[in-house]
């Protein structure tokens, strides 16, 4: 009666590839042409940027992205957000949605470190 109910809640992890990405790129720089220069250059320093990025923004930028594809256009904390959050990702909890449409609000959109994923 008491206690978790049910099935267990899933967690939102945050997955960072940056590292590797800038790596192949530096390898690519090293070997580039004068042509090739200023592309990967430019490559390197929006991975940085990438990287640079915290964990509650990457949430927040996947929270943004899921409610703009579901056409949310109001208040990221609202109610609409975390049922149009819910409907987007079935099986996450209220819980996890109003923690991570908190989360979202506090970092708007274009906001932040790293660039923005289409």
């Amino acid at each position: 009666m008491f206690g978790r109910s049910g099935q267990p809640e899933p967690n939102v992890l945050v997955l960072r590839d940056a590292d590797v990405v800038a790596r192949e790129i530096r390898r690519a720089l090293a070997e580039a042409t004068p042509g090739q220069r200023p592309g990967l250059e430019r490559a390197a320093a929006l991975v940085e940027q990438a990287a640079a990025a915290s964990d509650a923004e990457l949430r927040a930028r996947w929270v943004h992205e899921r409610l703009a594809a579901a056409g949310h256009r109001g208040p990221a904390d609202s109610v609409r957000a975390v049922k149009a959050l819910r409907e987007a990702a079935p099986g996450l909890s209220l819980l996890s949605a109003v923690r991570l449409t908190k989360d979202a609000a506090a970092h708007p959109p274009g906001e932040g470190s790293g660039p923005r994923a289409h």
